[in-house]
């Protein structure tokens, strides 16, 4: 990231005038940025994503003093609370732990999600819009999830590390998921230069990296974080087969599909680690957890669900999912659009 991406409300406001006024001094506050509203919406996920990103590659010209500043702490507290507290709200009462696990080896009979939706009927304009919409993740693969290593023990922290290897490239830097992502971007014509695409990404991408994030900072939330984590690792191999029969058909070369391709045999082998030597080992070893797993799972899949929902509702509509159209894009507005504000 090149640049610090425009507020989109009071909040991000706040938290961009707070991080460029200077290293953090004391007594320095906050401008006031006035109640919490809606913590689905863009004010809100984007002032959640720049408290996040401190702790995570920071944020260009800022301090990183800044990542534990007290009030900056707090304000990402009330962040986190209010959209937790909407993420439960929008997922209980959530079923038993084995139901969830269960849920997750099943795909939704009506195949409805955007993978299916590129598969059969997208075109590339789409497909390189998913991939902005997936850069904001995919470009730190799986940075959000080291942050579980050390909050899990025993053999359950054995094989999360083991998963966590392959992600990585398994000792060979050129087979990092993050770089495979940044090649197949470079090939669909897009910039791979991490946050590039940040003032173009709507709330409801970014709420499913800021999910990552909160469960990850939260040692509290860690039963979440693992829940959520088999979400992704155990549904993950179909899609990214769609995925790259659809990349495939509409234009990419072997760049282009080689990440999802990689997915499809990796995740599967993921699936059963994940089950059987993460989520099984750690609720032997901590029962009390088990409930928190299943809400991770529930948590991952309804976040997912808002941002598949908002590209499906946009794409047939024939409109961009972004805020603004990419530059190059056949839409209107698409030729050196700035992205709004607002």
């Amino acid at each position: 990231m090149n640049a610090l991406p425009r507020s989109r409300g009071p909040l991000s406001e706040a938290v961009l005038d707070l991080v460029t006024a200077g290293p953090p001094a004391a007594g320095r506050l906050l401008t006031e940025p006035g109640p919490l509203t809606d913590p689905w919406g863009e004010d809100h996920q984007l002032a959640l994503h720049l408290c996040y990103e401190l702790h995570d590659r920071g944020l260009p010209g800022v301090d990183p003093e800044w990542e534990w500043d007290p009030g900056l702490l707090a304000l990402r507290r009330d962040l986190e609370r209010a959209f937790l507290a909407a993420v439960r709200a929008e997922v209980e009462p959530v079923r038993p732990l084995p139901e969830a696990l269960e849920s997750l080896l099943t795909e939704p009979p009506d195949g409805s999600g955007p993978s299916h939706f590129l598969l059969a009927e997208g075109e590339r304009w789409q497909a390189r819009e998913y991939l902005v919409h997936r850069s904001v993740y995919h470009l730190k693969e799986a940075d959000p999830q080291l942050w579980l290593v050390p909050r899990v023990h025993g053999p359950a922290q054995a094989v999360l590390m083991a998963i966590a290897y392959d992600e990585y490239g398994a000792g060979r830097p050129d087979r990092a998921h993050a770089l495979l992502f940044a090649r197949m971007m470079a090939d669909l014509g897009l910039d791979p230069e991490y946050g590039h695409y940040i003032d173009l990404v709507p709330a409801p991408a970014l709420a499913v990296v800021n999910l990552m994030m909160l469960f990850g900072l939260h040692r509290a939330l860690r039963g979440a974080g693992v829940g959520h984590f088999a979400a992704l690792e155990v549904t993950s191999s179909p899609g990214s087969a769609r995925l790259a029969t659809a990349l495939e058909r509409l234009g990419a070369g072997p760049d282009g599909t080689l990440f999802y391709r990689e997915h499809i045999e990796a995740d599967a082998v993921h699936e059963q680690l994940v089950r059987r030597g993460v989520v099984e080992e750690l609720v032997s070893a901590e029962p009390g957890l088990a409930a928190d797993i299943a809400f991770g799972v529930a948590a991952a899949a309804a976040v997912d669900d808002r941002f598949a929902a908002h590209l499906l509702d946009h794409w047939r509509a024939g409109r961009s999912s972004l805020r603004s159209p990419l530059p190059d894009s056949p839409l209107p507005g698409g030729v050196g659009a700035a992205p709004s504000r607002g």
